[in-house]
C-alpha cells in the first residue's frame, strides 16, 4: 500500500509542483490513511491492498478521527488528502471505482469573529501618532473612518473624496453588488479625514 503513496507523492512533486510542505502534509494523511486501513482489512482477513477498499471501510475511517477528537478542519483536510489518492489510483487503473465517490467531507461552521476590546481599539487609534509626515495623518484618518463607519477595507480604499462629507458628517460607500449607503461618522474621525485632506494630501 505503501508504494502508491509514494508514487502519488511524486506525481503531486513533479507533475503538480506542489510545494515541499503540501507533499508533506499529503504524506502525514495518506500514511495515517493507511496504517488504520492496514489493521482494518487485516482484522476482516484480506490482504493490505487498495482494492480492498470501500465506503464503509473509508467512513470507520472518518469516525476514527472523529473519535480520537480531530477538529472537523483536521478531517476535511484528511478527507480531501483521501479523495485526491483514490482519484490518482482511479486515473492511474489502479482502481475500477473511486469508494470516495459522494464521500461528502463535515461540514465546517465558520467562527463568529471577536470583537476588539474598547482599550485595543483605543490603542489603535493612537498608533498613527507615534509616527511624524503625512501617513501618519492618511493612517490615522483611515482607522477613524473604519471605527465610525463599520466599512469593509474594500469599501474604505475605493472611496473618493467627495465621498466623505465632513460638513454633514457623513460618508457615501459601495458594498456589495455595488449597493449604495450612507453612513454617519463622528466628529472625531471628520476631523481626521480633514486635517489629512488639508495638511498631508
Amino acid at each position: 500500500m505503501r508504494d502508491k503513496i509514494t508514487g502519488f507523492l511524486s506525481y503531486l512533486q513533479l507533475e503538480k509542483g506542489l510545494s515541499p510542505n503540501t507533499i508533506f502534509a499529503y504524506q502525514n494523511d495518506l500514511s495515517q490513511l493507511a496504517t488504520f486501513m492496514e489493521a482494518r482489512l487485516e482484522e476482516q482477513g484480506k490482504p493490505a491492498q487498495w482494492t480492498d477498499v470501500d465506503r464503509q471501510v473509508l467512513l470507520s475511517y472518518i469516525l476514527d478521527l472523529r473519535d480520537r477528537g480531530y477538529a472537523p478542519t483536521t478531517v476535511a483536510r484528511k478527507i480531501a488528502a483521501t479523495k485526491s489518492f483514490f482519484g490518482f489510483l482511479r486515473g492511474e487503473g489502479d482502481l475500477v471505482t473511486d469508494p470516495t465517490d459522494n464521500l461528502a467531507p463535515p461540514r465546517i461552521g465558520k467562527a463568529l469573529p471577536k470583537p476588539i476590546s474598547p482599550e485595543d481599539m483605543e490603542l489603535l487609534l493612537e498608533q498613527p501618532n507615534a509616527r511624524s509626515g503625512p501617513e501618519s495623518k492618511r493612517d490615522r484618518a483611515m482607522l477613524e473612518l473604519l471605527y465610525a463607519s463599520g466599512m469593509r477595507v474594500s469599501e474604505l480604499v475605493s472611496l473618493d473624496l467627495d465621498d466623505v462629507d465632513t460638513a454633514d458628517g457623513t460618508v457615501r460607500c459601495l458594498g456589495k453588488g455595488s449597493r449604495e449607503r450612507i453612513v454617519p461618522i463622528h466628529p472625531q474621525a471628520c476631523g481626521a479625514v480633514q486635517e489629512y485632506v488639508t495638511g498631508a494630501r
